[in-house]
């Protein structure tokens, strides 16, 4: 009798524990449907037609991305260095709007306090801007600057986008992270509208405090630009499997780590395009 007992109170407690699961499940499954479904509209303060971007980091490379048709270059001027001289790139944005073409400046996607003074001379020509800096978008759009909000914000979800477009962003590029399907589910409350994806390149995985050029040499940060500069101006890290990372240097001696291979989504342009991706 005892252990029919046992066998009836197990029986009992596995259905309602079942129950408990199913009925939770089905609640959590309901709230996010209707929070998907109550997205805000918000306006992504863009045009639908069809754009196509390249990123650059040096001035003559922005002449040959026009030549080649580009409708609009990203232009890093903090990435390597010495920078470009400010004239120089007046003088290029200039150039190239003859063309009709757009020249938008990339920041970087940390800016300490300590590196304002670098940034602000480059705000002040008051350019198109793109950053993965949301605190920096934010500011920008706010000063009512013509901001794109990069990959590195993180925009995986359609809340998180309404929310960058509400702060004033006129474009984002979804993360490298997303499948296209994904993609296409965070674009359709916009029909594609407003957004950006990464068709091919490699993205930067992260941005390292510490320079591993001066690091390998032993030299002190910040006094040794003649290495990357100069004497090694392509510098990789070779992870335990095998994989190379190129690593690039930028204006306040960090490193950022590029992916080992290039994300590549040529393939996949025909669906992205009748998701409504133009840019």
């Amino acid at each position: 009798v005892l252990n029919d007992l046992r066998r009836d109170a197990v029986r009992i407690l596995s259905e309602q524990l079942e129950r408990d699961s199913r009925v939770r499940h089905e609640t959590r499954d309901r709230a996010i449907a209707e929070s998907v479904a109550s997205v805000a509209q918000t306006d992504p303060h863009d045009v639908a037609a069809p754009r196509l971007v390249a990123e650059v980091w040096r001035l003559e490379d922005a002449r040959l991305a026009a030549e080649a048709g580009a409708d609009e270059i990203s232009l890093d001027v903090f990435l390597r260095h010495p920078m470009p001289p400010v004239a120089r790139v007046r003088h290029l944005a200039a150039e190239l709007a003859q063309r009709g073409v757009t020249l938008r400046l990339r920041t970087p996607t940390i800016v300490r306090p300590a590196d304002r003074k670098q940034v602000e001379k480059w705000l002040a020509l008051g350019m198109p801007l793109v950053s993965g800096h949301l605190g920096m978008v934010a500011e920008l759009a706010e000063q009512g600057c013509d901001v794109v909000a990069d990959y590195a914000v993180n925009v995986f979800n359609q809340h998180s986008a309404a929310e960058v477009f509400r702060l004033g962003a006129r474009r984002i590029v979804l993360s490298v992270e997303l499948t296209g399907d994904e993609m296409a589910q965070v674009a359709a409350p916009w029909e594609g509208r407003g957004f950006e994806v990464f068709a091919y390149g490699r993205p930067e995985g992260m941005t390292i405090e510490h320079c591993v050029l001066s690091a390998a040499f032993d030299r002190e940060v910040a006094t040794c630009r003649d290495l990357c500069v100069q004497k090694h101006p392509n510098v990789e890290l070779t992870d335990p499997a095998g994989y190379v990372f190129p690593v690039a240097t930028d204006y306040a001696c960090r490193n950022r780590l590029l992916h080992s291979r290039p994300v590549d989504g040529s393939a996949y342009l025909p669906e992205l395009w009748r998701a409504g991706f133009r840019n």
